[in-house]
């Protein structure tokens, strides 16, 4: 079985051919030519000092040859792992103690205290995270309204968000300077920027989105009191046309529930009022709008001074406002209230 090897013309000039492809693995390259001098008459000698293999290896592929064909030579048989795997209960174990709190103080597990408690490898850990989607090193930060009318509020906002200016102040916006210059972004090796930073001041950006259009009216204050809210009012007062009622979505905050500020709605009839349930300001639209600003020019800017800042925001505002993307909300409130419902229920069930 293992002298005799007659190729046909097909199956020679498909060895010769993986023989002469240089993108073939080079283990199908020797295989082929195992098999070409075997065809050739050349005996198992004279095939180790060609193609400078050992006996066993010759022998084996020929007679993979003889048993499969080419389609043989192409590929390895599958051989069993030289770790053994893991036992179910030993799985079970690590899955159920990610589930609990771990020892002493530290607030969650990691890798390496689990492998450590269950006996096994880091990478074992981790499969078996990955394998049932665990991912103690992650937290969701959440807030449950206490508001009693969460629900109308909630409907009330909702149905508004065709006609309405969503406005909220993002304050203490830092201008932070680097200590030294960061590398920047190249292949192998993503960007850097020192950990450390000079602080040159801060600035409150006031901002209304008209959802409508999707375009943003901001303000650079220094601080956050009634009064500069009072002037912020005054410019959404002069930006709106004149004839418009004005629905205005607000979070809690004390400075715009002010006597004063109380005093500006009296005086100016068209602008209405609608608050946010409490500890649910994320109804608001535009915090979408500063969570932009913080991710794509705050995080990673670099301001020597408070202009500096306040013009890098401007800029923002002005790119912004030249594609606006009207808001339009999607989310289903009665889901939303199930969702809170659900989050009472399972605090209570702890507490």
């Amino acid at each position: 079985m293992r002298e005799g090897i007659t190729l046909d013309a097909g199956d020679r000039s498909r060895l010769e051919a993986v023989g002469a492809d240089r993108n073939s693995p080079q283990k199908h390259v020797w295989r082929a030519r195992i098999v070409l001098l075997a065809a050739d008459g050349l005996g198992t000698r004279g095939i180790m000092r060609q193609s400078g293999k050992s006996r066993n290896a010759v022998n084996r592929w020929r007679e993979r040859f003889q048993a499969e064909g080419i389609d043989g030579l192409m590929r390895d048989k599958t051989r069993p792992s030289r770790i053994p795997p893991l036992a179910e209960a030993v799985r079970e174990r690590t899955v159920a103690l990610t589930l609990t709190d771990p020892p002493g103080e530290t607030t969650h597990w990691t890798a390496t205290v689990m492998a450590r408690a269950v006996g096994i490898s880091v990478s074992s850990v981790q499969r078996i995270w990955r394998a049932h989607g665990l991912q103690p090193h992650r937290v969701r930060q959440f807030k449950l309204s206490r508001d009693p009318q969460f629900a109308a509020k909630l409907d009330d906002i909702v149905g508004l968000y065709v006609v309405v200016l969503s406005v909220d102040e993002k304050s203490q916006i830092q201008a932070l300077d680097r200590t030294q210059p960061g590398l920047p972004l190249k292949p192998g090796r993503c960007g850097t920027m020192t950990h450390d930073y000079k602080r040159n001041g801060t600035t409150t950006l006031f901002a209304a989105l008209d959802v409508l259009e999707g375009k943003v009216i901001g303000r650079c204050m220094q601080r956050h009191r009634h009064q500069e809210f009072i002037r912020f009012l005054n410019t959404l007062e002069a930006e709106v046309p004149a004839g418009k009622i004005v629905h205005v979505i607000l979070d809690n905050y004390g400075s715009h529930k002010h006597p004063k500020v109380r005093a500006w709605l009296g005086r100016h009839p068209r602008f209405l009022f609608h608050y946010t349930p409490t500890s649910a300001s994320w109804l608001n639209a535009v915090e979408g709008f500063f969570a932009k600003l913080s991710k794509r020019r705050l995080k990673r800017g670099v301001f020597r001074s408070l202009v500096d800042l306040q013009a890098a925001i401007k800029r923002f505002l002005t790119h912004t406002n030249q594609d606006p993307k009207p808001f339009i909300w999607t989310a289903d409130p009665n889901r939303i209230i199930a969702a809170v419902r659900r989050g009472y229920q399972v605090l209570g069930s702890i507490h």
